[in-house]
């Protein structure tokens, strides 16, 4: 049998017709000018003018139609799925190199955010038990993170979310984690053992993706753990390769 043609929406084409249109005359154009170009009706035209309006997808100016913000807020939507992919990806081709689970985290509007993470079975994330926002003094993550920040930020941050002690290896003492993040090299991975989970140890590269605070991040179960210090090394020495391919659009 042969396939079916697909069902298209007359309307939607049209309005799309029109999008364009209104894309070829800078100035903008009338609604008698965008009929004709667009090959419409003049009532068909006025109707779906008024309502791409409406949505924020035009805007009237003198008499003449513009694009609105709703059309940039679509490309700025696809510029962010695009650049999600290629973090997913990357983080795929991470763990399958260094046979570990692999996580993308920011900082932002003042708060830890994990992006992405890779998994597959053997090598299996962390499980977030404990809200990896508010515990960012007990994972390497967060550690990661909090040590790219100056003073303040860091005082910010600990103001709002007061240490956890999640396991018995937790630093809970504001004062010893700030030396602790003050003592950091910039450039060197941020290890973890089992301070946000028992069983599982971990470690955090620093990375800027634009202006962005960031990091990429690996988790190992313990008995593992001797691994650890050789793959967080093998991490930092591939996420520069890595970056220069990542368009992060916070």
């Amino acid at each position: 049998m042969e396939n079916a043609a697909p069902t298209l929406i007359g309307s939607v084409q049209r309005a799309l017709r029109l999008l364009e249109a209104v894309g070829e005359h800078r100035q903008g154009a009338t609604a008698k000018q965008l009929a004709r170009k667009a090959g419409l009706p003049l009532a068909t035209t006025y109707h779906l003018l008024r309502t791409l309006t409406h949505e924020g997808y035009l805007r009237r100016v003198d008499g003449a139609y513009v694009h609105g913000e709703a059309v940039g807020a679509l490309g700025r939507h696809r510029e962010v799925r695009e650049g999600r992919d290629a973090i997913s990806g990357a983080l795929d081709r991470l763990r399958q190199e260094l046979g570990a689970a692999t996580y993308f985290a920011t900082y932002r509007d003042g708060e830890l955010e994990v992006v992405d993470v890779s998994e597959a079975p053997g090598t299996v994330a962390v499980e977030e038990w404990a809200d990896f926002r508010a515990t960012g003094n007990a994972h390497a993550i967060g550690q990661c993170l909090l040590g790219q920040l100056d003073r303040e930020g860091r005082l910010d941050y600990l103001s709002r979310h007061r240490p956890q002690s999640l396991t018995r290896r937790t630093v809970t003492d504001s004062t010893t984690l700030l030396r602790r993040l003050e003592a950091r090299h910039p450039g060197r991975p941020v290890l973890e053992q089992q301070e946000y989970l028992a069983g599982v140890v971990c470690a955090a590269v620093p990375i800027m993706v634009g202006a962005a605070v960031c990091t990429i991040a690996l988790s190992l179960p313990v008995a593992q753990a001797h691994r650890l210090p050789a793959t967080a090394d093998r991490l930092a020495t591939r996420v520069g390769a890595v970056v220069d391919r990542l368009s992060f659009t916070i």
